[in-house]
């Protein structure tokens, strides 16, 4: 039995990479980086499925028959109203009741609105949804989420799509100690690197999508994370060393001194 085994809303995960679907290539290529990732969650905007006929979607029928647990987001909502609307007609077509709160407050920066995504969480819960909210990264919004029921939290390392890794690690850190639900940072990365800084803050896992899809080699980039994501949860369950402000010897020389 994995003593280390994420579990988000009761169900356990045998992954802790979360993969967009968007942006890649072409649906072969897109397939071979999901089998490279070992992703077991795929995340898509609802606003991109064939919600009358979610079998025969364009982007739904190339992982047919594959043991996927799908988080449609509600990219696109700009109020809390617009979240849940789309979040119902997903259920409602039979593709999950896991659900990505994504409610964007500006075109720009397309970083989260925390009014109008704390809101959707809250009624979505009493609803009897999965809910993974995306957030941005601050300590005391992401634990009022937890208290409203979230799942998970999902707090964004930077900007969606700008692969400026983690802006503000401190913040990262605060939101990790204090959390009671599994941390997924969401948005911003673009390296192994940052993938793994993320990782050794004791986050729980990572959700990602262009800095894959948009690669030179999107399915050895997916492999890439994959094994960064692996790298760094060792890494912080092992426990580094404290940083030291002088030099220390890694031998010892009081066996060599002269008596």
């Amino acid at each position: 039995m994995n003593k280390d085994q994420l579990v988000i809303g009761g169900k356990a995960l045998t992954s802790r990479f979360f993969l967009g679907t968007g942006r890649y290539p072409n649906p072969l290529v897109q397939n071979q980086a999901i089998e490279a990732s070992g992703a077991e969650v795929l995340t898509f905007a609802i606003r991109r499925v064939n919600l009358d006929d979610p079998e025969d979607d364009s982007i739904l029928q190339h992982l047919q028959d594959r043991p996927f647990t799908f988080l449609p987001n509600t990219s696109g909502a700009s109020t809390a109203e617009e979240a849940v609307r789309i979040a119902r007609m997903a259920r409602a077509s039979g593709l999950s009741d896991w659900v990505k709160v994504e409610i964007s407050a500006n075109a720009m920066t397309l970083l989260p609105d925390p009014i109008e995504t704390l809101k959707a969480t809250e009624q979505l819960v009493k609803e009897g949804f999965t809910v993974l909210p995306y957030t941005s990264d601050d300590p005391i919004l992401c634990k009022r989420l937890e208290e409203a029921g979230a799942a998970a939290v999902m707090p964004g390392g930077a900007p969606i799509g700008t692969g400026l890794g983690i802006l503000n690690p401190y913040n990262i850190g605060l939101i990790v100690e204090s959390a009671h639900v599994p941390i997924i940072v969401d948005a911003g990365l673009g390296s192994a690197q940052d993938v793994v800084q993320a990782m050794e803050l004791g986050v729980d896992g990572i959700l990602m999508n262009t800095p894959v899809a948009r690669a030179k080699d999107p399915v050895r980039m997916a492999r890439a994370m994959s094994l960064a994501i692996e790298a760094g949860r060792e890494a912080f369950l092992a426990g580094r060393i404290a940083k030291r402000r002088y030099a220390s010897a890694s031998s010892e020389f009081e066996h060599l001194a002269v008596k």
